[in-house]
């Protein structure tokens, strides 16, 4: 679905354009094209490889989804892919993806499987039109800086997400043991889902500030933008590697209290059975009604073995009790 086509000269908006209009435009001096798709249909991706006449190699890519993100050069167009990770409301991660081609006079942005949009993007875009009359240039930092900023309103979230599991490991009870470690686990699962959205795009971007530079972004006025999307992508990693270091310490924490519980239960079972042992001692030897057993025939032999058993269960229970197994 085509979501907008607009031509720009010099930072300004010309006119909103068809797609039979592109290379009409195309043709004209200081002026560049910015097209955004939607999930588009083999149809149009076609109309767009005739217009912009891009590589079959690119559009079988882009026809084929859930492709890790990339650069590639195609003469003197730039492919560019990058993951959209959406938080849904019950915090499911839904992961969408956004092909760019980027050449020296057009942009095209396709979004696929991803309910973001990128308004936001374009009026930011059209409100500095100093930095917009930099072309296609200009436009391809634009979004992905707005990726990278989506990246962190994520791990925004998560933390949060991590800080509410913490409480609920010290304050909850022994029972949510397993809950917390499911729980904890779910968390690392959507931890590595961005760690491997955003390491691949680093490492793709990385050069953008400095080295060799692609042929479409030749030119060092966008050197410093590039340079902070480059540190915007350091954060993201980094914010990740700690985020995944205190979900593995969580874990280990839970399960170190777990088995703190299960030992202090034990502990309990084994002072309750060492008095009742006591107990069951002393009723089995009287029980065995021997001959010679003298006590037995005494006038307060009962009271005298209910109260030593009594005694003896009592001062048990007082000294698992100092020693707090029970």
């Amino acid at each position: 679905m085509l979501i907008n086509c607009v031509a720009y000269r010099d930072g300004l908006k010309l006119a909103d354009i068809t797609i039979d209009e592109i290379s009409d435009y195309l043709e004209k001096d200081d002026v560049f094209v910015w097209v955004a798709l939607k999930d588009p249909s083999d149809q149009e991706l076609s109309d767009m490889q005739r217009e912009f006449n891009l590589h079959d190699l690119a559009i079988q890519d882009v026809r084929h989804s859930n492709q890790r993100p990339k650069k590639e050069e195609y003469g003197d167009v730039l492919f560019s892919v990058a993951n959209l990770i959406t938080r849904l409301p019950d915090k499911e991660l839904l992961i969408g993806e956004l092909d760019i081609f980027t050449g020296k006079k057009f942009i095209l942005s396709i979004r696929k499987n991803s309910p973001q949009d990128f308004l936001g993007v374009r009026e930011r875009c059209e409100r500095e039109p100093y930095l917009l009359k930099l072309g296609s240039r200009y436009v391809l930092y634009a979004l992905v800086d707005y990726v990278v900023d989506h990246y962190f309103d994520i791990l925004n979230d998560m933390e949060v997400d991590l800080d509410q599991v913490e409480g609920d490991i010290f304050t909850k009870s022994k029972l949510l043991g397993r809950s917390n470690v499911e729980t904890l686990y779910y968390l690392k699962q959507k931890v590595s889902v961005l760690k491997h959205a955003s390491v691949p795009l680093l490492e793709k971007f990385s050069n953008f500030s400095g080295g060799r530079l692609p042929a479409v972004l030749e030119g060092g006025e966008l050197n410093e933008y590039y340079r902070d999307l480059q540190d915007h992508l350091k954060r993201v990693v980094d914010r990740i590697d700690t985020l995944e270091s205190a979900l593995s310490q969580l874990i280990q924490v839970n399960l170190s209290l777990v088995t703190i519980d299960e030992t202090e239960i034990t502990k309990r079972l084994a002072a309750w059975a060492g008095i009742f042992g006591l107990a069951t001692s002393f009723a089995g030897i009287w029980g065995m009604n021997f001959e010679g057993m003298e006590e037995l025939k005494w006038k307060y032999g009962y009271e005298c073995a209910l109260a030593i058993i009594f005694g003896g269960c009592t001062l048990l229970y007082y000294r698992f009790k100092k020693i707090k197994w029970l």
